[in-house]
């Protein structure tokens, strides 16, 4: 078994597609919507060398599937920052902070350094919250 797929929720799907492929510089991998389900929306977007994983940015959907007050519960967690999160990592987490910054990226801490490497925060528009971190040699999975 491998993991093929991970799921954040957003508000709009349009919304996220720009940030994630326009600032963040992610490809998208799959873009379908399927009338058969209510013009269901399939999403995913990864970074360029990682074609074998993806992001799914779904869309918080109705009933039948959620009901009115979960679908509440779930868009408070993500303005709080804790429906979903994603864990970044680069060679160059200085730099990519600052290009990030002057693409309008909202951070919400500066490059730090901390016991695993080199780290800061960041959230998509929806509110998600991401982390990118340039690990130390010993942290970096061979």
């Amino acid at each position: 078994m491998k993991i093929q797929n991970a799921q954040l929720w957003v508000h709009d799907q349009d919304e996220a597609h720009d940030f994630y492929v326009g600032k963040l510089g992610w490809e998208v991998r799959s873009d379908v919507t399927m009338p058969e389900l209510g013009n269901f929306r399939w999403l995913t977007v990864s970074p360029p060398h990682q074609p074998d994983f993806s992001v799914v940015l779904m869309a918080i959907p109705g009933l039948p599937v959620m009901d009115a007050e979960t679908a509440g519960q779930v868009r408070s967690l993500m303005a709080k920052g804790f429906a979903g999160s994603v864990f970044l990592t680069t060679d160059d987490v200085d730099g990519d902070y600052e290009r990030l910054s002057a693409a309008g990226v909202e951070f919400t801490s500066e490059p730090t350094d901390m016991p695993y490497g080199r780290d800061c925060g960041l959230r998509d528009p929806s509110g998600n919250q991401l982390r990118l971190s340039q690990l130390l040699p010993q942290f970096v999975e061979a």
